[in-house]
């Protein structure tokens, strides 16, 4: 039996994985059956040895194979190998490998592990009558609500309609983090049903957006403002130290989105090299950089390093420290005037 199983999501590409190995029997072993193979380095000849290995004392022997589709992808270059191949060697190559999956033992169960691949990627193309395919990308608008519908009552709780809609625009599409939250919420709120308070008192990017908005009122000279937001962090919890990290990162976040946006790159390019998950987070950024000019917020960035030392060297406590800048930053426009 052939498996594959790619996309972005790997929280539901993991489970999905899961539930394989659980209908393989005996997960003990199953252990001892199971051989997991970088698809990038791995040759012909060592994933026929793998296919085509009699099981030890259980009727199915497992394969795993990371990144095999990837490594066949139009535009994706070589990785980790020694030289590149020319595009016949590629055509042989990936062909010889679909002769060897399309044609494995009963007694083995392959499982082709992949990220996102694209629908032209030509090992896929030529296994995709062979094999039971399960694609996963990355959970969005209804989809990603129906999700944390279901995750929630899972995990026996509930939640409201603008919980949901709230949760869905701050964590986004990443699974893993979706379900620590969910998690943390049902256990916050033991039994009654989540709202949207109990979100921004617990959710970790509910902190995320009021530090937005004090990078906002900073950039914008807004000193009551931002003096208001820091506050009501440090209230709900948010240690001084973590804020000049969060504070620290958005900044440095929306100057590399500035960058990128100068050199004309596409927004889902610049949400990859940010490394963000989050869309709500990713239109923020390129928010600020689109409204705040590059002097404002490297002289902003310069200004929390000059924080971060002073709390560090015991010159001033964190709170002390975040006020005198918020001070600092604010009063130079006035000051300009």
């Amino acid at each position: 039996m052939l498996y594959i199983l790619f996309g972005e999501d790997d929280f539901s590409l993991t489970k999905s994985l899961g539930e394989i190995k659980q209908g393989l029997g005996d997960q003990s072993l199953l252990m001892a059956n199971t051989s997991v193979l970088d698809g990038q380095q791995v040759t012909l000849d060592q994933l026929r040895a793998v296919v085509e290995t009699v099981p030890f004392l259980a009727e199915k022997r497992l394969a795993i194979v990371q990144g095999l589709l990837g490594r066949f992808e139009p535009t994706t270059k070589p990785r980790r190998r020694k030289k590149a191949t020319s595009p016949a060697e590629k055509e042989a190559e990936y062909k010889s490998f679909a002769d060897c999956l399309t044609t494995i033992p009963e007694g083995t169960v392959l499982v082709l592990v992949d990220g996102k691949i694209k629908s032209g990627n030509p090992l896929l193309k030529q296994l995709l009558p062979h094999a039971e395919v399960r694609s996963f990308p990355t959970l969005k608008g209804d989809k990603l609500l129906q999700w944390i519908k279901r995750e929630v009552a899972e995990q026996g709780a509930s939640i409201s309609p603008e919980a949901v809609d709230l949760l869905a625009k701050l964590v986004g599409g990443n699974l893993w983090v979706m379900t620590n939250e969910i998690t943390k919420l049902a256990l916050f709120t033991s039994g009654r049903r989540i709202e949207v308070e109990d979100i921004k008192a617990v959710v970790s990017s509910a902190q995320e957006t009021s530090v937005f908005a004090m990078v906002d009122a900073i950039l914008d000279f807004k000193a009551g403002v931002a003096e208001q937001l820091l506050e009501e962090l440090l209230q709900r919890g948010a240690s001084a130290a973590y804020l000049l990290v969060m504070l620290s990162r958005q900044v440095r976040l929306v100057v590399r989105a500035s960058a990128l946006r100068r050199q004309r790159r596409a927004d889902v390019e610049i949400q990859d090299r940010l490394g963000l998950t989050s869309e709500f987070v990713l239109r923020k950024t390129l928010d600020q950089a689109q409204r705040y000019p590059l002097e404002r917020l490297r002289e902003v960035y310069d200004k929390l390093l000059e924080a971060d030392l002073s709390i560090k060297t015991g010159k001033y406590d964190g709170g002390l420290a975040l006020n005198l800048l918020i001070a600092e930053l604010c009063q130079q426009r006035r000051v300009a005037r």
